[in-house]
């Protein structure tokens, strides 16, 4: 399957990454202009699952301000991949921590400029 948002940026506007209990690494990627997120990508050493929670939280995150994207939440991330097992459900938990990660550092670069 075809997957716009995978891979990762040289120059990200900012970036994070978080590995979680299960050993899988995350990693979020955003180009943000104006407080909206223009591009983001995503990329894991992870499962098929955790691949398919980073892509979920991408695809709703493109071209919405930072405020507004950050109002994803794993419970979402749940409710869009009900073929999730339950054994994965930790997937969805590491997508959304990592991109709440990358907006924290964004906040913090801008703070210091």
């Amino acid at each position: 399957m075809e997957d716009e948002f995978w891979g990762r940026m040289t120059d990200p506007s900012a970036g994070a990454w978080h590995t979680g209990p299960c050993g899988d690494t995350m990693e979020f990627y955003l180009v943000i202009e104006d407080d909206v997120i223009r591009t983001v990508r995503y990329h894991t050493d992870g499962c098929e699952f955790t691949r398919l929670c980073g892509r979920t939280v991408a695809q709703y995150v493109q071209d919405k301000s930072l405020r507004e994207a950050l109002s994803i939440s794993p419970k979402y991330v749940l409710d869009a991949l009900p073929q999730l097992p339950s054994e994965h459900r930790h997937c969805a938990v590491l997508a959304v921590v990592t991109f709440c990660k990358a907006i924290g550092q964004y906040w913090l670069e801008v703070a210091r400029s």
